[in-house]
């Protein structure tokens, strides 16, 4: 039999699997209702169908789409597997109709297909196919049954009913008795569709010739091949009785919560018996019924009342139908149906599960993406299995209801990482029974962070001050950005973006810390501010970034002295500048003005004057602040010529810095009268090259005039001889006192010393032959005639006449002469003239 039921099954999956095929396809024009169908106990491996193709996926998309099932009830899923190849579905456990769906007509497993990237729902629904995979089975396998001899043909017994876990054909079909001479079997339906035998007496019992019959009763189903179950049917046959209980209604109905305690009275049944005494005995009792039935109800055989046993569930059992006899003493036997109805109470509260959480999510989600998709059922039934859901928290999210007890929460809002990180809400789902019952469960929603925030400098503008002379990489100032966003998106780096001309190579900036080094040493007198532009951006892609000024002011260092621009000194051969004061000056005479500046600025450009050397201390003052030079007392006759001041020009630094200022001073009435005073101050402000020089001519001097001194004195020996006449003033009168004498320093040079020529008083012009005629008196200008304290023509008060006589000298020649030799004692001072003819050295 298992041989020929084995093709058979296999056709019969075929079609099945075909008819699968034919749904899938017919199926996609409905996407989001996926409907298969498969018989019943498939092995683990069975194709279902091409989910990902009834779904419009290609195998390319399956990895980015993660399609995979998922459902409320999690022992559906344990049956069925998506391959993350091929996206097909297939059996992952073996699928029993009957313990899946019991009794039900129709039986069908249903879950859901979810894709993300976006997120999508399906419905998909399995359709299990019954095969004839269980025999009817009694509930007895012995019947015993006590008919009275003188029970009438075409009376009826009834046997009980036999159970098939299958539906629709091969589900019970019918029953079969084995052959006899007394009896055969009629199939009955019951109201709830169910089928019973009923024994039929067709020939009268004798007892005295069959006390007994041993009858096979067979119940059949509707498959390919047919099962069968069997019982043992005992029937006794008794002594007359004749009449059976007759009960008051042959169905009876009652209703019960399904939150009835156990004790609770279902209903009462009534049975009467038309015999007396013994044979009027009625006692009640259960007819054949299943396990479960006894377990939940009982009824008191005297009063047949019937009670709850057990807790009812409507969930688990929405009705019942027991089968009541009523036994008369003598064996007789009634029967009825009592239907009971367990009635819904809401003693379930909503189940809610979470099918699909999309988190994080991004902060910048358009309004209405789908971030959860949860399912929520109920096991009650009518209101009190209808779901309502709703969400509490602030959050922008929202709640909308799908079919079949699914529900999408989306986003109502913009979403920013920067307030809220992470949304919490608690789902609320609340049924419509009363009292209402209601369940709740938590939605953590995480943001991620997108670029969507600039670094802000802590300030717009930054103002940082240096001292000058700074060193290279002192630390000017630190700027500082923060970024709302989160890692690589708020970690902020720091650069220069340009700034005033020349500021950029000044400073530097350091990328993490921002702080601002300089690069060099700043000079307040070169620039005394600039500015420059950071930027801060962020590591975020595309990058974003802000820039901040940064404003450098350079504070003054007192590192420049006080500079004199008057009076000027005198560089080379250039002289000091002089200035002439009047003998008739009275006090507060302005002599002169110092004039100085001071590069810095503040307090170190505060100048002040002070007078630290003069001749005549007395005789002069500075104003402190005006630099002013003025007469602090009226000039006097015995004030010195020529006054040489020195000023110190002094700033106010920390410390300070100061110059010195020289300023001559020329006391005389006229620019005529000052001018020899200025002569000797410009022999002494002589550059060292006319010193050099002159010192030379000193020594050229010195040496003729050794040489001289030794012809002299050679001559002074052969004078016993009979000297010549040109020496004649050498004579008794070694010393002449008739001479001009020249001022010590009439001729230009270093040397102190000064030689006077004489000749003697009686000497003719033409003993003195040997001097060269005086050339014409030079035109001199007046400055070098001042230059002369005594001149030739003037007469020494004491040389101007004879020694011991009084009288002028009687030799006129010899004035001519001293003349002659002051002539030649000028030119030898003088330089040389280049280019001179031959025996012409001197001017």
């Amino acid at each position: 039999m298992a041989g020929v039921q084995g093709p058979r099954r296999g056709r019969a999956a075929g079609r099945v699997l075909l008819s699968a095929l034919l749904l899938g396809w017919c199926c996609r024009a409905a996407p989001e209702r996926i409907r298969y169908a498969i018989p019943e106990e498939l092995g683990r491996g069975s194709l279902v169908g091409p989910l990902a193709r009834d779904l419009g996926l290609s195998p390319a998309d399956l990895p980015a789409r993660k399609l995979r099932v998922a459902s409320a009830a999690k022992r559906q899923l344990k049956y069925f597997t998506v391959s993350e190849e091929t996206g097909n579905l297939y059996v992952s456990e073996r699928l029993d109709r009957e313990e899946l769906c019991g009794e039900a007509a129709s039986c069908s497993v249903s879950f859901e297909a979810l894709v993300q990237n976006p997120l999508n729902v399906f419905h998909v629904e399995v359709a299990i196919q019954d095969v004839n995979d269980n025999a009817p089975r009694f509930l007895q396998d012995n019947i015993h049954l006590e008919i009275n001899e003188l029970t009438s043909p075409g009376a009826r017994f009834y046997l009980g009913v036999a159970e098939d876990a299958d539906v629709g054909s091969n589900a019970l079909q019918g029953y079969e008795l084995e052959a006899n001479g007394y009896f055969a079997v009629e199939v009955k339906q019951s109201q709830d569709g169910s089928k019973f035998a009923e024994l039929v007496l067709q020939r009268a019992l004798d007892r005295e010739s069959e006390q007994s019959l041993r009858l096979v009763l067979t119940a059949l189903d509707g498959g390919e091949p047919p099962r069968s179950g069997t019982a043992q049917l005992c029937i006794n046959v008794t002594d007359a009785n004749d009449n059976a209980p007759v009960f008051a209604q042959d169905w009876y109905r009652a209703s019960l919560r399904e939150d009835a305690p156990p004790g609770s009275t279902v209903l009462n049944v009534s049975a009467s018996d038309a015999d007396a005494g013994t044979n009027a005995r009625i006692s009640y009792g259960f007819g054949k019924m299943s396990a479960k039935v006894l377990q939940t109800f009982a009824v008191d055989a005297e009063s047949g009342t019937i009670t709850l046993r057990n807790a009812l569930d409507f969930e688990d059992t929405r009705a019942f139908t027991l089968a009541v006899e009523a036994r008369d003493g003598a064996g007789l036997v009634a029967q009825c149906k009592v239907e009971v109805e367990v009635l819904d109470v809401n003693d379930n509260v909503p189940e809610i599960t979470m099918l699909s959480v999309s988190s994080p999510v991004p902060e910048d989600t358009p309004a209405g993406t789908v971030v959860a998709l949860l399912n929520v059922k109920d096991a009650d039934s009518g209101e009190n299995g209808q779901v309502s859901c709703e969400l509490s928290g602030e959050a922008p999210l929202s709640i909308v209801a799908s079919s079949g007890g699914l529900y999408k929460v989306v986003t109502s809002g913009a979403l920013d990482r920067e307030q809220a990180a992470e949304h919490r809400v608690t789902v609320v789902a609340r049924d419509r029974g009363g009292p209402a019952l209601w369940s709740r469960a938590a939605l953590v929603l995480e943001v991620s962070d997108v670029n969507d925030n600039a670094p802000v400098f802590e300030e717009a503008a930054y103002s940082a001050y240096v001292w000058e002379n700074n060193a290279a990489g002192a630390l000017v100032l630190r700027v500082s950005a923060r970024d709302a966003d989160a890692g690589a998106n708020g970690r902020v780096s720091y650069w220069l973006a340009g700034g005033s001309a020349g500021a950029a190579p000044s400073v530097s900036v350091e990328a993490r810390s921002g702080a601002v080094y300089a690069q060099r040493s700043f000079d307040y007198e070169q620039c005394r501010e600039f500015a420059v532009a950071v930027r801060a951006q962020d590591g975020g892609a595309p990058a974003r970034s802000s820039t901040a000024t940064v404003r450098v002011f350079v504070l003054d260092r007192n590192d420049n002295a006080p500079r004199v621009l008057w009076p000027a000194a005198g560089e080379g051969s250039v002289a000091a500048p002089f200035e002439v004061v009047p003998r008739s000056a009275e006090a507060g005479y302005l002599v002169a003005k110092v004039v100085a500046v001071d590069a810095d600025a503040g307090r170190n450009a505060w100048l002040s004057y002070e007078l630290v050397q003069a001749p005549e201390p007395a005789l002069f003052r500075v104003g402190l602040h005006s630099g002013e030079v003025r007469t602090a007392r009226a000039v006097s006759e015995r004030d010195a010529a020529k006054q040489r001041l020195v000023a110190v020009v002094k700033d106010h630094g920390q410390p300070a810095l100061s110059a010195t200022a020289t300023l001559h001073v020329v006391l005389a009435e006229s620019l005529q009268e000052a001018l020899p005073e200025l002569s000797e101050r410009a022999v002494g402000a002589d550059s060292p090259a006319e010193l050099q020089f002159y010192l030379v001519l000193a020594l050229a001097l010195l040496s003729a005039l050794f040489v001289l001194s030794v012809a002299l004195a050679v001559l002074a020996r052969l004078r016993r001889a009979g000297p010549p006449a040109v020496l004649r003033c050498l004579g008794a009168q070694r010393f002449s006192v008739a001479g001009a004498a020249f001022p010590a320093d009439f001729c230009e040079g270093t040397l102190p010393y000064s030689y006077n020529l004489c000749v003697a008083p009686g000497r003719t012009v033409t003993e003195a032959a040997w001097l060269p005629p005086p050339p014409p008196p030079p035109s001199l200008p007046a400055e070098e005639l001042l230059l002369v304290r005594e001149p030739c023509g003037k007469t020494n008060p004491s040389s101007s006449t004879i020694a011991g006589t009084g009288e002028p000298p009687a030799d006129p020649d010899g004035l001519q002469v001293c003349k002659s030799a002051r002539s030649l004692c000028r030119r030898l001072s003088e330089p040389p003239v280049e280019g001179a003819e031959s025996g012409e050295t001197w001017k």
